[in-house]
């Protein structure tokens, strides 16, 4: 039993040593119970070998770790106290800054009252070259950059502007002046509709507007370039291009006054709709008020000149005896020479009847000509009210924060009443027109009836 148990011991520490160690495939193998003690027992030497080795790094690695703490702690001693000396030191010179400054202040009396104008106007007048047209004629567009110098100094407590910057702040103010009365040409990159640049001549009207050979009126973008109007004012271009095609002596052009890069006057202009776009802010109504307009003129026409052909004719069947079935005087003619014998009471009935088949194909058109000029204003009236329930309904989503909006949807709703009464007036003329023909016609035709009438009775 005691071999038992010592088997039963050496086969836990066989386990233990193979749980706690991964033996290599090429490790030898213990024959005997006495060969595996062996290999424990060594197996065990080499474990305390290396705990004591692992023992004297830890403890090496310890005593670097304190060795450095201290450094450490000592760096930080030193800094602290070389801290406390800087903000001794710093404290010490704003001392000596607040007493300089004061000085500074004390020896510049009124001239620091000046500096605060000059740093105001310096500042206006920055944004005043900026802006203005001058400076996009070359050697003109770099003259404000001095100008961030002397704010800076101006606003430096270190530092002072000299005379010769100021005297020169002065001189770009006046040079502004100058300029804005002047019209000069020079060639500059202007940038297209198309977005091409293209080297054009360029004339500067003062401070007011540019243009170019072409007419056109020109303007600067917020990156300072020359770029031609997406749209240019009718009815100034002609004005514009004689101005830069002329030499010297006096030229009409227009200007806009309110603004250097061209402001409201110009913008209202540009803004105007055309002739053409008026048309369109009609709708579906006022082309049909157009089409109508244009059917009344072509009928009026066509009836004017069908009536006065016949009004010619007519007046050659009155110079003649024979009857001519062409016209309608001739075909009333020949109604009396077809009753030759009649009496009297019966050729006037016969004549009137004539008449009456004459009737229709004279005053033929008349009434529709009628019908066009009093229904074209009260079409344009139902346009008027239809673009006002728009207005108002647009009213009432986004409300009356811009009143340009509001007028501008007004304004489109009374196109249509305008083209109505454009349709309406000269339909009008024009009915007024072919009915007084056709009248001069029928009473031609009256007047030839009476007398062959009257001729028949002393016959009798």
């Amino acid at each position: 039993m005691k071999n038992t148990m010592i088997k039963s011991c050496l086969a836990g520490l066989l386990a233990v040593s193979v749980a706690g160690n991964v033996m290599a495939q090429d490790e030898p193998k213990a024959k005997s119970l006495e060969q595996l003690l062996e290999m424990v027992k060594q197996g065990k030497v080499l474990e305390s070998k290396e705990h004591r080795q692992r023992e004297a790094e830890f403890r090496q690695a310890k005593s670097d770790q304190q060795a450095k703490l201290a450094e450490a702690k000592r760096i930080k001693a030193a800094e602290e106290r070389r801290s406390a000396q800087l903000e001794a030191k710093y404290e010490e010179q704003e001392r000596t800054v607040q007493e300089k400054r004061a000085t500074l202040q004390q020896r510049l009396g009124s001239l620091d009252e000046l500096f605060g104008h000059l740093t105001s106007q310096a500042g206006d007048t920055r944004e005043v070259l900026k802006n203005s047209i001058v400076s996009a004629q070359p050697g003109l567009n770099s003259r404000h950059e001095f100008l961030d110098v002397l704010i800076e100094k101006m606003n430096s407590a270190t530092q002072i502007p000299e005379l010769e910057e100021i005297e020169q702040l002065w001189y770009e103010m006046q040079r502004e002046i100058v300029e804005s009365g002047k019209v000069v040409a020079f060639t500059a990159p202007v940038l297209k509709n198309d977005g091409e640049k293209a080297q054009e001549t360029v004339v500067r009207i003062g401070n007011y507007n540019l243009v170019n050979e072409a007419g056109d009126y020109l303007y600067i973008t917020e990156k300072g370039e020359i770029a031609e109007l997406g749209r240019q004012p009718q009815g100034y271009q002609g004005g514009a291009a004689a101005l830069a095609s002329s030499t010297d002596g006096y030229t009409r052009v227009g200007i806009d006054p309110t603004g250097a890069k061209g402001g409201s006057f110009l913008s209202a202009i540009i803004n105007m709709p055309k002739f053409s776009e008026r048309l369109h802010q009609g709708g579906y109504i006022g082309y049909a008020i157009m089409g109508l307009g244009a059917f009344a003129l072509l009928l009026a026409l066509f009836r004017f000149l069908v009536l006065f052909a016949t009004s010619g004719k007519v007046t050659a069947q009155i110079k003649s005896q024979k009857a001519n079935p062409n016209n309608p005087l001739g075909r009333v003619m020949k109604v009396a020479e077809d009753n030759p014998g009649i009496d009297t009471e019966s050729l006037e009935l016969k004549l009137e009847e004539a008449i009456l088949k004459e009737r229709p194909a004279i005053e033929s058109g008349l009434n529709l000509l009628k019908v066009i000029y009093m229904i074209a204003p009260l079409m344009g009236l139902l346009g008027t009210v239809g673009g006002m329930i728009q207005t108002f309904q647009a009213i009432t989503i986004y409300g009356t924060g811009d009143p340009s909006t509001m007028a501008e949807g007004i304004s489109s709703a009374l196109v249509t009443t305008m083209q109505g009464l454009c349709v309406a007036i000269p339909t009008m003329l024009l009915y007024t027109l072919v009915s007084g023909r056709s009248k001069r016609v029928l009473h031609v035709l009256d007047e030839q009836s009476a007398g062959i009438i009257a001729r028949n009775s002393e016959r009798k």
